[in-house]
């Protein structure tokens, strides 16, 4: 790598970063709930898939900026307070672990199968850390404690988090193999 590139791949990180954040960010706005799931208050999106990107071609950190921006943009616009505070802690967290598990396999096996055994360990990590989480401080925020917490983790939250975890990780295949050929471009510029 020259030294023009040297520079300008920090510059291209960031607004790459900045740009996938907001598209998350956009993204998000397009969140349903799932039928099947007993809890109003998980809603699916796929604003995960830029930060995985961004992951892909950045590094894990640069994917969790991604989760942050689109995070703080999100509450921003939902007008503060404490509800949506704690929905977007949780999605940032679910978000990371995701990222995180992912990143772990990708990085040592830069391969469609590493991809997806890295989106496989992703979508465990965040079902089972997002039940602790929920468990032991999520829920009690919300306001549901006690016996409550146990039935909706195991009907509601790992079944959420599973489902996100495979519909994310269909949607990643194709398009990861869509940008292979970017990739090796992107990060030495």
């Amino acid at each position: 790598m020259n030294k023009s590139n040297q520079k300008k791949r920090p510059l291209n990180q960031l607004v790459f970063t900045a740009i996938m954040g907001g598209l998350a960010f956009v993204i998000m706005f397009f969140d349903f709930p799932l039928p099947f799931i007993p809890a109003d208050f998980l809603k699916f999106d796929f604003s995960e898939i830029p930060a995985l990107i961004t992951a892909i071609f950045f590094g894990s950190a640069a994917g969790v900026m991604v989760e942050f921006l689109k995070n703080v943009l999100h509450f921003i616009m939902k007008g503060g307070g404490a509800v949506p505070l704690v929905g977007e802690l949780a999605n940032f967290l679910a978000g990371t672990l995701f990222i995180l598990g992912m990143t772990w396999i990708f990085n040592k096996f830069r391969t469609n199968t590493g991809l997806f055994l890295g989106l496989l360990l992703g979508s465990l990590l965040m079902t089972v850390m997002m039940s602790l989480a929920n468990y032991f401080v999520l829920l009690p925020l919300y306001g549901i404690s006690g016996v409550q917490k146990l039935p909706l983790i195991t009907s509601a939250i790992v079944p959420f988090n599973l489902f996100k975890g495979a519909l994310i990780t269909i949607a990643m295949m194709p398009i990861y193999v869509s940008l292979k050929s970017v990739e090796p471009r992107l990060r030495l510029q």
